[in-house]
């Protein structure tokens, strides 16, 4: 089990590539590796590495081999998401792709031509680091493909995954054999008619990624102590599992975190370790990486308010209840594994097709999915989740541990 921190750092943020400072970053890690975490997820800015599709600048690779080698002397693995991309509501993508140049970041061939080159050259950079994990192609990059982005790059769902395998080949080219995969915001699970489908999360890369935040309807729903609440990252993963094709897919819950205020700070604490507690209740999860490692300078404007204080540690680097609470968490997990029991039983999934899960806004919060596999959680069950497709397949279920499989319906 790996437990790690999305790594925010406390000097000029997400920007600190442009004014790189290695004793900044070294005191930063030591902060994170004091929570006895073991892994990072770090985020290039994009634009700033490749400013001109042939140019990769040779210095920023550079700064990123530096901070991975920091992170190393600190005991920490190091993620690299490469194309940033989206990052805390703001957009980096570089001036070849927009205004005069505007071409589609999923299907103009030289565009893609040029992602793949980068996403190729960050993983080879590293490929020779023992901490180097993989990377993850972009951070919830499906959001650039339909709505609610402004300006969104339309594809369709053949075109998406087309997209991915060819991004992950470029990682795989770079840095054979390690942990390569892709990460969407919840639209893929939860939005009709969303090109980036739970079958491209759940079948292609070495993982499946879910990113949990409560803000998307759960907790004004179910308030910040409802069972769907702090058990939403739970429900994401079983979910995932769903559309995979191997019973044994490790899944990543890659991004989650406590939000203010539909987290009240007061109960940030609480809500980490019962967030943290269910997750690990999965089978087959791989780890948690919360968001995110320090809060947002406030002295850098424009930010949605939520985003400033998402941090394990304030931004001069003290630990916050949060971080006490996931340390302990940690802490005791290591002290005394407690490996899940497999989930015998699982409630039946009708998305629609297979492959473009035409009906999966029933799996959103307020759908009908949603909503009965939170009755059957704050009953204390622990559902697991099949595919109607897949529920009187008996090998399928043999291989994933189900004995009884249970209708919405049935729920009550």
């Amino acid at each position: 089990m790996r437990f790690g921190v999305n790594y925010t750092p406390t000097h000029g943020w997400f920007h600190h590539w442009l004014d790189f400072d290695l004793d900044e970053i070294r005191a930063d890690l030591d902060s994170i590796a004091d929570l006895g975490l073991d892994h990072i997820r770090v985020f290039p800015l994009w634009p700033l590495f490749q400013p001109n599709r042939t140019l990769i600048r040779p210095r920023a690779i550079e700064q990123l081999v530096q901070l991975t080698d920091a992170a190393a002397e600190r005991g920490l693995a190091v993620n690299v998401d490469g194309l940033q991309g989206h990052l805390s509501s703001f957009d980096f993508v570089p001036s070849w792709t927009t205004t005069w140049h505007r071409r589609n970041l999923f299907t103009d061939p030289d565009v893609v031509e040029g992602q793949t080159a980068y996403l190729h050259a960050l993983a080879a950079a590293l490929a020779e680091r023992p901490n180097f994990l993989g990377m993850t192609v972009g951070n919830e990059i499906n959001q650039f493909s339909a709505d609610p982005h402004p300006d969104p790059d339309r594809i369709t769902s053949e075109q998406a995954g087309a997209w991915l395998r060819r991004m992950l080949d470029a990682c795989e080219k770079g840095a054979p054999g390690r942990l390569h995969l892709h990460a969407s915001y919840d639209a893929a699970w939860y939005h009709d008619g969303h090109p980036f489908t739970p079958a491209h999360s759940a079948r292609i890369g070495a993982a499946t990624a879910v990113h949990s935040w409560v803000f998307n309807g759960t907790a004004q729903r179910h308030g910040p102590t409802g069972a769907a609440t702090e058990r939403h990252a739970e429900y994401l993963v079983e979910l995932s599992k769903a559309w995979a094709l191997d019973a044994r897919r490790p899944v990543w819950l890659q991004e989650v975190g406590a939000p203010a205020p539909h987290i009240p700070p007061e109960r940030a604490a609480a809500f980490t370790e019962a967030t943290v507690a269910h997750a690990l209740d999965c089978p087959d999860l791989w780890g948690v990486t919360w968001w995110c490692s320090h809060d947002v300078d406030r002295a850098l404007a424009d930010f949605p308010e939520l985003e400033y204080g998402l941090g394990l540690l304030t931004n001069d680097r003290r630990v916050k209840p949060a971080g006490r609470a996931l340390a302990r968490a940690v802490r005791e997990w290591r002290e005394r594994p407690r490996p899940p029991a497999p989930r015998t039983t699982a409630l039946v999934l009708d998305a629609g097709d297979e492959e473009e899960a035409g009906r999966r806004s029933v799996c959103a919060p307020g759908g009908a999915f949603f909503e009965a596999w939170a009755r059957a959680a704050a009953r204390g069950s622990r559902p697991a989740v099949v595919l109607a497709q897949r529920a009187a397949d008996t090998a399928h279920l043999a291989a994933r541990g189900i004995t009884e499989v249970v209708t919405v319906d049935q729920v009550g």
